[in-house]
């Protein structure tokens, strides 16, 4: 399944605890935007059916935006003369859905013109397409405001890398992939990797070239919400050396072994780990702005 980048980090977002100082609530728009929330999930619904993998894609750009400066929409800034965007750290390499955060956006400043912020709008909008393809729903804390700011440096320091170790994932606390994130897994004949698994994909993704080339990170159910994940890791099917170092011998191995049997428990801890990211480094109070567009300050 597409949500597999995703998966991995709900996970180890439950490994830790997160603090939030500010207030935010489920509620904060009842007033000043009443259809807000319904005008989102309309949206989301129209994107997820026109491309179904769009669904994973929100919910990955909502992870990046919030482990960046903390969920402050600042992922969805293009570059400008005043700062540079987050979209060129190799981390955000193929981290997508802008259009359908924007799209909603547009939709949204239609009713409430300058009232929801896009940050909000991106948090609102994971929830939905988690819900669009049969995954969990969750109640998304609300009132954030939008950066003014973006950090490529934090882009590439604090995002998890393709093939990076256990350790360095659950320091950084802690899709469809390219093959140049996964050639040297797939050609290295390790112990750590079914072999039929590794035949299959050298078909898209040479030894040499073709480093732009797709594959999805399941072969079975690319575009459903499901446990598939772990099931995958077990037979040593991870795509990413990421992946695979789940089940390694370390401190997250009960997880996948329990996530593989049990699929109730692994949508309510996803829907517990989203709600836990949600709460990471919000903007408040008068701090920020809400933006006209998502994609530049105003």
């Amino acid at each position: 399944m597409g949500f597999n980048i995703v998966s991995c980090a709900a996970f180890l977002l439950l490994l830790f605890s997160s603090t939030c100082t500010a207030q935010l609530s489920s509620t904060f728009y009842g007033t000043t935007c009443p259809n807000a929330l319904s005008t989102i999930r309309t949206s989301i619904r129209q994107a997820v059916s026109a491309e179904r993998r769009m669904a994973a894609s929100l919910i990955r750009l909502h992870f990046h935006d919030c482990f960046v400066q903390g969920c402050d929409g600042s992922v969805l800034l293009e570059d400008s003369s005043s700062l540079t965007s987050e979209r060129s750290a190799l981390p955000n390499l193929g981290v997508r859905g802008f259009g359908a955060v924007q799209n909603a956006k547009t939709e949204v400043e239609k009713i409430c013109p300058g009232v929801v912020s896009c940050a909000d709008i991106l948090a609102v909008a994971a929830r939905d397409a988690s819900v669009a393809v049969g995954g969990p729903s969750w109640t998304v804390k609300l009132g954030r405001r939008d950066s003014t700011t973006a950090s490529l440096s934090g882009a590439q320091s604090d995002l998890p890398l393709a093939g990076e170790d256990l350790n360095t994932l659950l320091g950084k606390f802690s899709r469809k992939a390219q093959c140049v994130t996964f050639r040297a897994r797939i050609y290295n004949n390790a112990s750590d990797i079914d072999a039929n698994f590794a035949r299959t994909r050298q078909r898209n993704c040479p030894a040499t070239g073709g480093n732009g080339n797709l594959a999805p990170l399941d072969l079975v159910t690319p575009n459903s919400f499901d446990n598939n994940y772990y099931k995958n890791l077990l037979q040593k099917k991870g795509l990413l050396a990421s992946d695979q170092v789940l089940l390694s011998g370390g401190s997250t191995d009960a997880f996948v072994n329990q996530y593989s049997r049990s699929p109730a428990t692994f949508s309510s801890d996803f829907a517990a780990a989203m709600v836990k990211m949600g709460d990471i480094g919000p903007i408040t109070g008068s701090a920020g702005q809400i933006r006209r567009i998502c994609s530049a300050v105003n």
